[in-house]
């Protein structure tokens, strides 16, 4: 019972791990990326749709983007979803085809703003894994009946031992992140 409560928490605390991870690429570097875009919606036809099932994404230059829509009416509505995105900074422009994108210059205080808003997201991540590590702990305390005192302790043990490595890897992927964007 401990074992299937421990591999449930090891299972949530990657998968947040993992969604840190993600967010992490939408922050951009000072190239486009069409990571960046991955959580952009779209008001397609009155739905939130991700840009990235409404049109293909191609990087021809080191800042800049191509987005070419399936369906030429969305033309509009993908714009004004770029444009809307918060912490993209990107100037659209639309030749009634497609639209190009182009990435500002990456300031000095444009990174650091950057690597506040990685930071945050980092906090974010170490929240929802402490919060995984206290329902696993729970959840443990109350098969204490069935299970005795020792396994109940070394489950909490292993617990807290999983919270220790994700919040590492959360760590590490903000510096390597912070890294990336500082590098000029």
């Amino acid at each position: 019972m401990i074992a299937e409560t421990i591999a449930e928490v090891s299972d949530k605390m990657s998968k947040a791990v993992d969604v840190i991870k993600e967010d992490f690429q939408t922050v951009r570097t000072g190239r486009a990326n069409p990571a960046l875009f991955q959580k952009i919606m779209v008001d397609y036809y009155g739905t939130p749709t991700p840009l990235a099932q409404l049109a293909s994404l191609q990087n021809p230059e080191a800042r800049s983007l191509v987005i070419t829509p399936y369906d030429k009416a969305a033309l509009k509505e993908i714009e004004r979803a770029i444009v809307n995105f918060p912490n993209l900074g990107a100037t659209p422009t639309n030749d009634g085809n497609l639209i190009r994108v182009t990435m500002p210059e990456m300031t000095e205080e444009r990174r650091k703003e950057y690597v506040k808003i990685v930071k945050a997201k980092a906090e974010d991540g170490r929240v929802a894994i402490r919060n995984i590590r206290r329902k696993g702990i729970t959840d443990v305390e109350a098969m204490k009946a069935a299970v005795g005192e020792d396994d109940m302790a070394r489950g909490e043990k292993e617990i807290e031992a999983l919270t220790k490595h994700h919040i590492e890897a959360i760590d590490d992927a903000l510096k390597k992140k912070e890294s990336e964007l500082l590098e000029v």
